[in-house]
């Protein structure tokens, strides 16, 4: 009954990973790794080159074994098993196309293999060709396509395998920002329409926030946070995550008093601070690290009054897109604030005061990671 119960649960889960370690030589690259995967989730592991994102993706695709610890794939144990006995398709961000072959060739070419006829493979291919928006291009080489366009077949060639997972390994890495914005959404589409569970690997947080339902913030071969895309950007649970995802201004402080969630923190330099964000393991007397998003810092009027209302010189004043970001000194702190870009005349030189709301300050345990 135990096993049956075991057996069970593992089956809700398109990916389970127990315990799942992997060393190159001395290097710990995945590091006890515990993971469930929904059925039809989009999941992103994000994170810096080095934080163990694509070993765990190859781990899970069977192109790297573990040294310790299981992989399940719909609840069967695949951890010995090669890539060719799983259920499971990789897109790379070298699309690895055949050059020799054309469009049909290429996405047909996996088909061959399962023993699908000929007319099959050919409905198959145009199916897919049409999900990625490139009806028309069966008989074209890869060389006759733009980097987005092959990007595109890669994907169609891994989907028309019908797997029960796709893993996406920086897939659009190589493509320009206006072509790579573009295939996020298209890639979310294709998600929607077939319901395939999705594995991403990036290190790009926009990204990840873009199109995941997911998101698996990692450090060190571990998980350091896991939630949807939201709950990463508004709740981070550490420093290294408020600084990996968006833009944070920090300053290192003192909890002074708090009554609750909500507490006073003295900066020196600044004065007190308060936040509506203290966490139940913080106590009265901990050296702490104060977080602040870009875009909640406001501008106030020289005659405002109120909580967390700062001080500052305006440094530099640079228009970034749909923004303009004021760099802001204030003693020895200097904050990035990204204000509307309306915003007029040139503040450099001049005194600003500014200010944030209680409940968008993080405050964070001095020296956590």
């Amino acid at each position: 009954m135990k096993s049956s119960n075991v057996q069970a649960s593992r089956s809700s889960s398109a990916i389970e990973l127990k315990g799942v370690t992997k060393r190159y030589g001395s290097v710990l690259a995945v590091d006890g790794l515990d993971l469930s995967i929904r059925s039809g989730e989009f999941l992103t592991l994000l994170g810096p080159s080095g934080c163990g994102k694509t070993s765990t993706l190859r781990i899970i695709g069977g192109f790297e074994f573990p040294q310790e610890g299981s992989v399940y794939l719909d609840g069967e144990d695949v951890t010995s098993k090669a890539p060719f006995h799983r259920r499971v398709n990789t897109v790379f961000q070298r699309y690895a196309l055949f050059p020799h072959m054309t469009i049909a060739e290429n996405i047909a070419y996996g088909l061959h293999g399962k023993g699908v006829d000929k007319s099959r493979s050919k409905e198959i291919v145009k199916e897919m060709l049409n999900l990625v928006r490139l009806p028309g291009v069966e008989n074209r080489r890869p060389r006759e396509l733009s980097g987005g366009q092959q990007q595109r077949v890669a994907l169609a060639r891994s989907l028309a395998m019908e797997p029960k997972v796709l893993l996406l390994d920086e897939p659009l890495g190589s493509l320009d920002y206006k072509l790579r914005k573009q295939m996020q959404v298209e890639l979310k589409e294709i998600h929607r329409k077939l319901g395939t569970t999705f594995v991403y690997v990036t290190h790009d947080q926009e990204e990840a926030m873009a199109m995941s339902d997911r998101i698996c913030v990692m450090s060190g071969g571990h998980i350091v946070q896991s939630g949807s895309p939201t709950e990463i950007y508004d709740n981070p649970k550490t420093r290294y995550v408020a600084d990996f995802v968006g833009n944070m201004n920090f300053v290192d402080g003192k909890l002074l008093d708090r009554q609750g969630t909500t507490g006073t923190i003295h900066v020196a330099g600044i004065g007190n601070l308060i936040s509506s964000h203290v966490s139940d393991e913080l106590q009265v007397g901990d050296l702490v690290t104060v977080g602040i998003r870009n875009e909640d810092i406001a501008v106030v009027h020289s005659d405002s009054l109120g909580e967390n209302i700062v001080v500052a010189q305006c440094t530099e004043q640079l228009p970034i897109g749909s923004v303009t970001r004021l760099v802001l000194q204030a003693s020895i702190w200097q904050f990035n604030a990204d204000a509307s870009r309306e915003t007029r005349g040139d503040l450099r030189g001049s005194e600003i005061r500014f200010h944030w709301p209680a409940h968008r300050v993080h405050v964070f345990k001095s020296g956590s990671s």
